[in-house]
């Protein structure tokens, strides 16, 4: 297929309808730009007049300016008995003044009758009617089916002469909408293709994920030749969510060979989503297709032996071309391959005929056992490689710490001071700090002793800290491991630590997140 898509994201309006997710106007202008480095055609910004926040996105957006995308305003069609230069719905798209305006009417038969308590004659005269006045200005018009689907099931006839009838006002493109997520891709490749015989206008999809096939249904529908794709990114939306641009998009131009958007915009992909999900406060789904950070992770041994050699034995594309990249995973199941794949990564020179590689592989499978777990903690593992091969460095001394935890009565909440006593470069440091925890104490602690000698550990900042009990015979007494994650003003990085004492693992965690930054600064100024 060589045709052209239009993409069309809905992100910012039917995206923030999902349960978890709120977006600030600033946070949708700043989406906004980068879906337009992306190279979406479509922005659906938001419904005007329905909230302050959209009207308000509305209002800003007009002094913004974008390369490929044009931004759209939604909302519906005119109320029963109420003419469009009356309505306020209408008009208050109109004062948006978007250069796209897409308003959706009902398809399925039983939305007139039971929930808008008009007839169905009435229902296709407000199509007809609002999409006519619209016409003429606003440069682009497209017409939202909604629930076409399941009233084509239900009423095939009906369902096509809401079409017909928004066919005659003539906007620029009819979208197919699986509102409710109940479709199955056969029956929207079928229904598409039925419609595209007997509707003389462009036709596009717009799917719901209730029946996790939302991506599938709109690549069916592309099949049947729609040429307008509406989506979310990472597939924000209600209920179930929406159709996955984050998936649609590199389908459509390296599966299928429709150039949607420029393969160098491509690039891009992970970094929108990602930052998409930063703005929603969402954690980023590792396991998401294309741009997931485990879309391209290779754990087992014989996986990572042949990705060495070749990488498409087990990758469908090269990760490049969606902005993420081919990671091994170091755990229980991994060999000799995943500790070279590693020490090439973290620029540790070693043989593969090195008696260090088996005792790597050996004390890494002995603290798996125990509890450790590198796969979100490679800092760790780059430590411990060092560590075998006589590398590692000591920049610091632990002769020693307490931690006292205080509550001095039931109306002031309870806080910790930490103690500790290091060596540093044969100067001994005695310090203490108090903490809204042991463990925040103790790093406060420990990086008042430090700075002095390090002052490059003021950037450092803990970005997430996890406590999971690996067993629970015990009770209290369980083995907890903790993972930490740090980071500066250049990249993040996790540390493990694990005991049957949590502040103990904490503590060796910590260790791990300060000696790698210090690590990661003497690197730096080696090269």
């Amino acid at each position: 297929m060589t045709r052209n898509v239009e993409l069309y994201d809905t992100t910012l309006r039917d995206g923030t309808q999902s349960e978890d997710i709120s977006l600030t106007t600033d946070d949708k202008v700043k989406i906004a730009h980068k879906l337009d480095e992306l190279g979406i055609h479509y922005i659906e910004g938001g419904w005007p007049g329905s909230n302050p926040k959209d009207a308000d996105f509305f209002e800003k957006i007009k002094t913004h300016a974008f390369e490929t995308a044009r931004i759209t305003a939604f909302g519906s069609t005119c109320r029963a008995e109420v003419p469009p230069e009356r309505d306020e719905n209408i008009q208050a798209l109109l004062a948006a003044e978007t250069p796209v305006i897409t308003i959706f009417g009902k398809s399925w038969d039983i939305h007139p009758i039971n929930a808008m308590n008009i007839t169905l004659e009435q229902n296709l005269d407000i199509i007809y009617e609002s999409l006519k006045y619209l016409k003429p200005r606003v440069e682009t018009l497209l017409y939202d089916a909604e629930h076409f689907f399941d009233g084509y099931k239900n009423n095939r006839e009906y369902a096509m002469k809401t079409l017909e009838a928004a066919a005659v006002a003539r906007p620029d493109c009819v979208i197919l909408c699986d509102t409710n997520g109940g479709c199955l891709p056969h029956e929207i490749e079928t229904i598409v293709q039925e419609v595209k015989a007997a509707v003389d206008l462009p036709l596009g999809i717009h799917c719901h994920n209730d029946s996790d096939t939302a991506v599938a249904n709109t690549l069916a529908a592309i099949r049947a030749g729609v040429v307008h794709v509406q989506g979310t990114i990472n597939g924000f939306g209600e209920r179930c969510g929406n159709a996955n641009l984050c998936s649609i998009i590199p389908n459509l131009v390296l599966k299928m060979g429709i150039p949607c958007v420029e393969e160098e915009r491509l690039k891009n992909l992970v970094k929108v989503s990602r930052y998409v999900n930063e703005l929603a406060n969402i954690v980023h789904d590792k396991h998401q297709p294309y741009v997931g950070a485990s879309a391209f992770a290779h754990k087992g041994g014989i996986h990572v032996s042949a990705i060495r050699k070749d990488p498409t034995t087990y990758e469908h594309i090269p990760p490049e071309k969606v902005g993420n990249r081919q990671r091994v995973l170091v755990s229980d199941l991994s060999g000799a391959s995943n500790v070279l794949y590693k020490a090439k990564e973290f620029g540790i020179d070693l043989d593969s005929k090195d008696a260090k590689v088996r005792e790597i592989v050996k004390k890494l499978k002995d603290l798996e056992n125990r509890g450790y777990q590198f796969e979100g903690a490679e800092a760790s593992f780059e430590l411990l490689m060092e560590e075998a091969l006589g590398k590692r460095e000591n920049y610091f001394e632990l002769m020693g710490y307490r931690v006292i935890d205080e509550r001095k009565s039931s109306k002031n909440p309870p806080f910790s001071e930490a103690t500790i006593m290091i060596r540093v470069k044969e100067s001994i440091e005695h310090t203490a700090a108090i903490g809204n925890g042991p463990v925040n104490a103790l790093d406060n602690a420990l990086r008042k002793a430090l700075e002095r000698f390090y002052p490059e550990l003021k950037e450092l900042k803990l970005k997430d800290y996890k406590v999971r009990v690996l067993a629970g015979e015990a009770g209290t007494a369980a083995v907890t491991r903790v993972l930490i994650e740090s980071g500066d003003k250049d990249s993040r990085w996790g540390t493990v630590g694990v005991s049957e004492n949590i502040v103990q693992a904490s503590w060796d965690a910590l260790i791990d997140s300060i000696e790698y930054k210090l690590r990661k600064e003497r690197s730096k100024k080696d090269s």
